[in-house]
């Protein structure tokens, strides 16, 4: 007969230090945010734009400080707008809105077609992982690409841009590489959480970014601000000549990301040997390709075809395309998964935030405050006297620092292009010269690499929990300052020569 053991001494209720870290910064986030509201309402900003600026103020400190999850930002943001707007009007001229008005003014991010896009993508990563192809397609290419932690992150790379050359979506593209590189990850028998899988997915969000600025059709962005730019100027720039422009600029931040990559974050890979022994038995392990898998290697196929010829041999956008898709994978018979398997493996909270930042973004927008924060610090510069390059490098500056509170590049450059264009024209400086101030200027604005929040690639990429958000801030922010002196570098030198200034 056995004793029993006596019971267990009582375990103290004293929070960790993480935990009181934490909530410090949730007092701080809230206490700026009441403290920019407390503040006089400046001349030329109306009250909903001084509650926009609070709000920007209070998620970026959530998500930098990482205090709460991202779903829990996402809805800490909506009930703070809700409180901060109610009796305000977004316009001069318009009635007070209720809670109900100013909630719906915050719910405006779910009714995107990027959210929607975002939560596609997500499917069709979980699709990979389903049917196994993401492992199989990742054995592959590491056969072909090499096991060093510098061949992957060059394989990384390469695979991004090829796909920037045909996919004209920033977030289909890498909806389709993260199941791969997790796909790699996992088959050296290292979890997605190691340094490997970390720099992996990193390297894919920030090339995402680099490779979205190589290529006239490889983000929505670059399209809207030529849209802009050929009404004020009366002339766009060709799908060459944009390419031309932008590589040396690509090249040099390719081989900044690549350096910093493993110089930061330090990616360890399993002993050669081991490595190849088990790519072979795994390889070995998945047999043939399956039916299920033909089906998704066909609809992935058709993905990339209508992808790759939008707006040339049919009239439909990514996201309807993506949407057909996955409509096709969810299908019996046709498909690969269903809804119920499906719908445990999204990362909902992902599409929360990212629906939440596009709602921030479009508040800064309609309540004038991010063209009030333009005008104001552009108008205090004295730039008129200044030599272009030094203009170019104040522009580029306001443009990252606001890129802060923007999830979309798309909405930053609606925002703030017409304004740089504006500006450009107040300039003493020859017509091209202006056009190539603001062709700079849309350049910078995909320059999305500080926090994953800051373009839907990187909220897709963050979503596997693969990084921390530290990690990401510490490349990204190295690899902005990179950028941002190449940029002032290129002005000065090459891009003159070239007839871009």
């Amino acid at each position: 007969m056995t004793t029993a053991s006596p019971p267990a001494p009582p375990i103290a209720s004293t929070p960790e230090p993480s935990s009181n870290r934490k909530f410090a910064f949730l007092l701080l986030a809230l206490a700026l945010y009441g403290l920019v509201l407390m503040l006089p309402t400046p001349a030329g900003l109306t009250a909903s734009g001084q509650v926009a600026l609070a709000l920007l103020a209070l998620v970026i400190t959530l998500w930098i400080s990482e205090c709460v999850s991202p779903a829990t930002s996402a809805v800490i943001l909506t009930g703070m707008a809700v409180v901060g707007l109610m009796g305000t009007s977004l316009t001069p001229t318009g009635k007070p809105m209720s809670s109900a008005d100013a909630l719906g003014v915050m719910l405006t991010g779910f009714s995107s077609t990027a959210v929607l896009l975002v939560a596609a993508a997500l499917f069709l990563a979980v699709a990979l992982k389903h049917t196994g192809l993401d492992k199989r397609v990742a054995l592959l290419v590491m056969s072909k690409v090499g096991i060093s932690p510098a061949r992957l992150t060059v394989g990384a790379m390469i695979v991004g841009f090829v796909l920037a050359l045909f996919i004209p979506s920033a977030t289909a593209r890498v909806g389709a590489v993260i199941p791969i590189m997790v796909g790699i990850t996992a088959a050296l028998g290292l979890p997605v959480s190691s340094s490997l899988g970390a720099t992996l997915m990193i390297v894919t969000a920030q090339a995402c970014s680099i490779f979205n600025i190589a290529v006239k059709t490889g983000a929505a962005q670059n399209l809207i601000s030529l849209n802009f730019m050929q009404g004020a100027f009366g002339h766009s720039v060709t799908w060459g000549g944009w390419f031309v422009t932008a590589l040396p600029f690509t090249i040099g931040m390719s081989v900044v990301l690549f350096l910093v990559s493993l110089w930061l974050l330090r990616p360890e890979v399993p002993a050669k040997e081991e490595a190849q022994a088990k790519l072979r038995e795994q390889l070995a392990q998945l047999g043939p390709v399956t039916a299920p898998e033909k089906r998704l290697i066909a609809v992935a196929v058709m993905l990339l075809l209508l992808w790759s010829t939008e707006g040339v041999l049919h009239p439909f956008d990514t996201t309807t395309t993506t949407q057909l898709g996955i409509a096709l994978l969810l299908m019996p018979k046709i498909g690969v998964m269903h809804w119920a398997q499906a719908e445990k493996l999204v990362p909902w909270g992902t599409v929360v935030l990212f629906a939440a930042s596009i709602s921030l973004g479009t508040l800064l927008s309609r309540t004038g405050a991010a063209g009030w924060l333009a005008q104001v610090t552009l108008g205090q510069l004295g730039m008129e006297a200044l030599p272009v390059v030094a203009v170019i490098g104040a522009l580029s500056l306001f443009s990252i620092v606001l890129h802060l509170g923007f999830a979309s590049a798309t909405g930053l450059a609606s925002t703030l292009i017409p304004i740089m264009i504006a500006f450009s024209q107040t300039l003493p400086v020859s017509k091209e010269t202006a056009f190539g101030i603001v062709l700079i200027q849309s350049f910078v604005v995909s320059f999305g690499f500080i926090l994953p929040t800051n373009a839907p690639q990187n909220m897709l990429c963050y979503g596997t929990g693969a990084f921390k958000l530290s990690q990401f801030a510490k490349v990204g922010l190295v690899v902005t300052v990179a950028g941002y002196a190449l940029i002032l570098l290129l002005s000065a030198t090459l891009w003159p020569m070239m007839g871009v200034l």
